[in-house]
């Protein structure tokens, strides 16, 4: 990462472009504030690391936000926010830090919500905190838990119309089309292929977590007393642990995306 200063500014990072699904979410929510966004491209995906190696990478990135100055810190990666979170808000209690997580909730509460397929990563579905979660709200629906590995790392490439990228998704939901009611986003790579998701499983709704991530950004910064008091719009910087322009050329292309 770069060392410019980041006071004032809110840090978002992920192993690499799903985060910026929900950047453009907390960009729509909170247009006057700076976002410095973070992908760990060269580590990414984290969904199929050891829970260690999330963890460390997690830490040193937010650490680095916080040497830099950060009011505020988004865990935009679902793997990280499962694996880092807690302990990361136990070493830094003075910082609004929000993770985002499958959105189930908004799922099991929507009209048709007997059968909620969601897709994550193999290290999401297998931790404690997802199965709270699914235990939680999902016990008035028949909550099916897919692992989706590989599928982070190929949207990470981008070209995102090519046939393989279908073919896997294919390969991944096939056997669920015109079966479930509902499909619960678990990765934050997946809302950029939303559309070729829909095409395999039929058109249902279809739920992840940037909206309710942007609004409880705003709700802490507000109880913190945090919020931005310009007028204007804020600025949006990329940085990568790939260091080339054709990478940050690649996270505005996604940028630039309908999520």
């Amino acid at each position: 990462m770069t060392q410019r200063s980041l006071k004032g500014w809110i840090g978002v990072f992920d192993s690499g472009v799903g985060g910026i699904s929900v950047l453009k979410a907390l960009v729509a929510e909170l247009p006057h504030e700076n976002f410095y966004f973070f992908g760990d491209s060269a580590n990414a995906p984290y969904g199929e690391k050891t829970d260690g190696e999330v963890y460390q990478l997690s830490s040193r990135i937010v650490e680095n936000f916080l040497e830099r100055g950060c009011k505020a810190i988004i865990i935009a990666c679902n793997t990280a926010s499962a694996v880092a979170a807690a302990p990361l808000r136990h070493r830094f209690p003075d910082v609004p830090i929000i993770a985002v997580e499958p959105a189930l909730k908004p799922a099991t509460l929507a009209p048709k919500h007997d059968r909620i397929l969601v897709m994550a990563t193999p290290v999401t579905l297998r931790l404690v905190k997802y199965h709270k979660l699914a235990q939680r709200w999902g016990s008035r629906s028949h909550v099916i838990s897919l692992p989706c590995p590989g599928l982070a790392g190929r949207i990470e490439k981008g070209n995102l119309d090519a046939p393989d990228l279908k073919a896997l998704v294919e390969k991944l939901v096939g056997s669920y089309a015109g079966t479930v009611d509902s499909v619960v986003l678990g990765c934050t790579h997946y809302p950029f292929i939303k559309g070729t998701i829909r095409e395999v499983v039929g058109d249902v709704p279809f739920f992840d977590g940037g909206k309710g991530t942007a609004r409880e950004l705003k709700r802490k910064l507000a109880q913190h007393g945090l919020l931005s008091f310009s007028s204007g719009p804020g600025q949006v910087v990329f940085d990568s642990s790939i260091k080339t322009d054709q990478e940050l050329k690649l996270y505005g292309w996604f940028f630039r995306q309908e999520v």
